[in-house]
């Protein structure tokens, strides 16, 4: 009897997931968080709960372990502490974050990096991306490495043409991208070094941290609050002179006048002179003295306490800090996925700035352990990105959970850049649906929309199929995966010759318990019962081949 799949969510990566499996061949049970009470989990082969909320994916996961032990539960996890506990004993099955599966495409596209190295049969492989130098074609350019993709650029008949898992014998052109897969050593060979070091962040030498403090304040002092200081300045000076000429009997030093002026300006006065026996005038004088202290001492009090104030809410927002930072990568939106690419930049040794809508946002604990800057605002108007010093900025990963936010913001991104004359300044938006991220990308001409449902909804597909999802990556935009499939006794690929395999998937290893790694397999060889054969592709061409790795449905 043919078994089903259920899937809990209704948001676009439930529906995606639905879509993929269905075109799969497989048979989809559809559940909301009101039938889970009446659903029957015991018959389903696989359970994927990837709504938007925890508490639900985490009870549906709870009931389904307890219904059927041994079905395989796939749930969407976005607490870290949830996460790592259901992880530790969930049995078959996955427990996955969307920010840890889509955060390292992100990554990639902010730093412009043309690699992306992942494990497949215990080998470290590396995707390497680079214009072609010359016309000529891959296996004459590249010798063995295994072509993943090439994108036709300007001088191609076809420009913007995307080529999948190509034949090493395609004809390029200068300036077509080209992506080609294999070992550190063999692309060691060919040249190509890898890795690029890391950066290091940027640390001011502390006689500059202290000039640039002095020079803060001085900026952020109301422009009244000098004359008001220079006035209690004069009223001192004249008010000592004064007293120093014309007090009698007995008189006063000029230390003894200074005092006196002191402590009536500041309007702590003790008494230590009198003026009873002094002129009517100067009397008078001392009775101005003290209303004019009284009016200068206040005004200061409240200039300082505005100063104080204000740099208490601005460092807070991170502003000040930001106005010193160049060449750092700038992430707008703080949610869970924000949070990560951040952490990730910072592994990687980049200055952060980040953009933040919401002051009470629950991440920003961790920003603060990250000593990154967070600059309050709204994303869509150019003083909240000024104030993050995008001219500055190396690249700017747009990642706020409201789509429409991601495209207006980066429209409004690349007229800045355009305008200081940056416009290859890498703009990364996240965009969550793949179909509206696609639109996108095609219609305002953005080079990296990212949509985390793409990039996440393999890894998904692929753990309620029992199968070993290695990576997802992106050359242009378009996403591919990297996937270990086991050849099942019986099954379509048992026997199956490799040039009879999907075009669009590239084969980089086979192994199998009794023999050695085959690394590049030709396309002559055969596949057999045991093998564990190591794809890259497409992800839709990758599972449709992977699904004919698995034993026939009984």
């Amino acid at each position: 009897m043919r078994r089903h799949i259920v899937v809990s969510g209704d948001d676009a990566l439930a529906t995606t997931i639905v879509d993929e499996l269905q075109a799969g061949g497989e048979d989809i049970v559809k559940l909301s968080g009101d039938e889970l009470v009446d659903a029957d989990l015991a018959p389903a082969s696989a359970i994927i709960c990837v709504g938007d909320d925890d508490a639900q994916n985490l009870e549906i996961a709870l009931l389904a372990r307890k219904v059927n032990s041994r079905v395989r539960v796939v749930a969407r996890l976005a607490n870290d502490v949830l996460r790592e506990a259901m992880a530790a004993d969930n049995g078959p099955g996955a427990i996955l974050d969307v920010a840890d599966l889509a955060a390292p495409s992100v990554v990639e596209a902010c730093l412009s990096d043309n690699t992306h190295p992942f494990e497949a049969a215990g080998i470290q492989f590396v995707v390497w991306g680079a214009e072609a130098p010359r016309d000529a074609t891959l296996r004459e350019i590249y010798g063995d490495l295994a072509p993943v993709a090439v994108i036709h650029g300007k001088n191609s008949p076809r420009p913007g043409e995307v080529v999948t898992c190509p034949g090493r014998d395609l004809a390029v052109h200068a300036g077509d991208w080209t992506a080609m897969i294999g070992t550190k050593d063999e692309l060691s060979a060919r040249g190509i070094k890898l890795p690029r070091p890391a950066a290091k962040r940027y640390h001011r030498p502390r006689l500059r941290r202290v000039f640039d403090s002095v020079r803060t304040v001085r900026d952020d002092v109301n422009p009244m609050f000098y004359r008001a200081l220079a006035a209690m300045i004069i009223l001192l000076i004249g008010s000592t002179i004064l007293l120093r000429v014309c007090y009698q009997l007995p008189g006063m030093t000029w230390i003894d006048a200074l005092y006196f002026s002191t402590e009536t300006i500041a309007t702590v006065g003790y008494g230590d002179f009198s003026f009873i026996h002094q002129p009517t005038w100067l009397r008078l004088f001392s009775i101005s003295l003290m209303f004019a202290g009284v009016i200068t001492t206040a005004v200061l009090v409240a200039f300082v306490a505005d100063l104080l104030l204000s740099r208490r809410f601005a460092n807070s927002a991170g502003r000040r800090r930001a106005r010193h930072l160049r060449n750092h990568v700038i992430v707008v939106g703080m949610g869970s996925f924000g949070i990560r690419v951040v952490s990730d930049l910072i592994a990687a040794g980049y200055d952060v700035a980040v953009i933040e809508r919401d002051e009470n946002n629950r991440y920003l604990s961790s920003a603060a352990e990250l000593d990154v800057p967070v600059i309050f605002g709204d994303a869509t108007i150019r003083q909240t990105l000024e104030s993050a010093r995008v001219v500055h900025a190396r690249a700017i990963a747009v990642l706020t959970q409201d789509d429409m936010v991601n495209i207006e913001t980066g429209i409004v991104l690349r007229e800045m850049l355009s305008g200081n004359s940056r416009p290859h300044v890498p703009v990364v938006l996240r965009i969550y649906d793949r179909r509206l991220g696609s639109a996108v990308a095609q219609r305002f001409g953005f080079d990296n929309v990212r949509s985390t449902v793409e990039l996440s909804a393999p890894w998904f597909i692929g753990a309620a199929m029992g199968l070993q999802v290695l990576g997802t990556f992106s050359v242009g935009q378009q996403s591919f995966m990297v996937g270990g499939m086991h050849v099942a006794a019986g099954s379509e690929l048992d026997g199956l010759p490799m040039l009879e395999l999907s075009t669009q998937t590239r084969v980089i290893a086979i192994t199998r318990p009794d023999a050695p790694v085959r690394l590049h397999p030709r396309r002559d060889a055969r596949l057999a019962a045991g093998d564990t054969a190591y794809l890259v592709g497409p992800h839709r061409e990758l599972l449709a081949t992977l699904r004919k790795g698995q034993p026939a449905h009984s």
